[in-house]
């Protein structure tokens, strides 16, 4: 069985440990990039919800800021003559973004809200025909991608009854085995379709082998997509090597780009150059070159480029191309070190609470998981959130009975994980 490392390491109970690992935290000063909300007496609230909105980075005003004066000076000749020209300003965000997820660039793309980037993916590798046309999602996905897919089955004239097929986590478990997935497959792989996953699972953190998925459903013919907006920014992703066919996230979660802004696109390059696939078209998948002509047939752009439909709104990638900056800045691969280290320590804190108050559903292995943990307070409800949050603990609430935590590694400290865990225990005895 495997030994949680966190269980064994040298990780103590006390404000004292707390702050000295976060003077010897080298990533620690990048607290100071981002505006901490604040109670009503003017101190610092603890913030674990980066895993539903990120907080905002303190350059964020000035790039928007830019545009805006850029706007008021230039009118529409800012599309050419503004500092950040708008006409490519999208590309301006391509290389940082395929850094993080783990692309190359022709893979990636800035565009549209989440649920309509897939279902311009679905629209494009979801081809159903009457002996393949059934869609595997897990049992409890984000509810936005049941919708959708259950849409699509809809539209393709498919009851869900029939055509979704749900991965469930066995009897008496929180979590899915990828053996169980294999099972499916086994059983019913000449009839899927399309196996479509959230990379990291919204409501239990667990981070899936995005690999193992893919291989497994290319080996039966199915085209696989991930749903990655609780993985962008939090977990090493490795898109391109997983070989998905696509890939869709958010960026107002771990990348911090303001409630409700853009989504970002994968589409693996094999499929770059095919202009065959179908695909829901406008003129800005249309060549560069002749863009602007506006009496050429349409002429698609290779790489994920070739899905975008309309000029991008500048004002939101402004606020994206700010935190990704900072990415750049740190890098993915240390952001990832803090996390588990971080994430180790939230979890030795509230595992000292007692196996019979606390259950962890979050996978152990840090390597299963990004810095999210997903908490079971044995016979607590709601109540137990709301005092939390009168406590100055800002976390997240999910029925039936889990409080989400997700100490993000840019902002949250050794010291708010400690403070947290203390408030909780705090509650629990009062």
């Amino acid at each position: 069985m495997y030994e949680n490392p966190i269980l064994v390491a040298n990780y103590q109970y006390s404000l004292e440990y707390a702050k000295q690992q976060d003077q010897l935290d080298e990533l620690s000063q990048y607290r100071n990039s981002f505006h901490i909300p604040k109670d009503n007496k003017g101190n610092d609230l603890i913030y674990l919800t980066g895993n539903s909105l990120g907080l905002q980075p303190k350059v964020t005003k000035s790039y928007i800021n830019q545009e805006l004066e850029d706007w008021a000076n230039l009118g529409v000749d800012g599309h050419t003559k503004a500092k950040n020209p708008w006409l490519h300003y999208h590309e301006s965000l391509t290389e940082n973004t395929a850094k993080i997820v783990g692309a190359k660039p022709i893979e990636v793309v800035t565009m549209n809200s989440l649920t309509a980037n897939l279902h311009f993916m679905m629209a494009s590798f979801y081809k159903p025909t009457k002996t393949r046309y059934k869609i595997v999602i897990e049992s409890d996905a984000f509810p936005s991608d049941k919708y959708a897919v259950e849409s699509q089955l809809r539209h393709h004239g498919y009851s869900p009854n029939d055509g979704l097929i749900l991965w469930k986590p066995r009897k008496g478990e929180e979590l899915l085995r990828h053996e169980d997935l294999e099972t499916i497959l086994q059983q019913q792989g000449d009839s899927i379709a399309l196996i479509l996953i959230g990379g990291v699972n919204y409501y239990t953190g667990q981070f899936f082998d995005l690999k193992r998925i893919s291989t497994l459903g290319h080996h039966y013919g199915c085209k696989v997509g991930f749903d990655c907006a609780h993985g962008a920014g939090n977990v090493d992703l490795k898109l391109h090597d997983s070989g998905a066919d696509f890939a869709v996230w958010c960026t107002y979660k771990y990348l911090n780009s303001g409630p409700g802004s853009l989504s970002g696109c994968f589409v693996h390059e094999r499929h770059a150059y095919n202009k065959n696939l179908n695909r829901f078209a406008g003129w800005w998948s249309h060549n560069k070159d002749t863009r602007f002509n506006m009496r050429q047939d349409f002429n698609v752009l290779p790489g994920a480029e070739g899905w975008q439909l309309s000029n991008p709104p500048i004002l939101s990638m402004a606020a994206i191309k700010a935190s990704l900056a900072i990415f750049n800045d740190v890098g993915i691969a240390k952001i990832i070190e803090k996390s588990k280290k971080l994430t180790g320590y939230f979890e030795f804190l509230l595992t000292q609470l007692g196996n019979d108050t606390i259950k962890i559903i979050t996978p152990k292995h840090p390597n299963e998981r990004g810095c999210q943990l997903s908490i079971q307070v044995l016979r607590a409800d709601k109540t137990l959130h709301h005092k939390l949050t009168k406590a100055g603990v800002i976390s997240d609430w999910r029925e039936p009975d889990v409080i989400r935590c997700a100490p993000v590694p840019l902002y949250n400290s050794f010291q708010d994980v400690y403070n947290a865990v203390e408030r909780l225990r705090t509650i629990l005895n009062s």
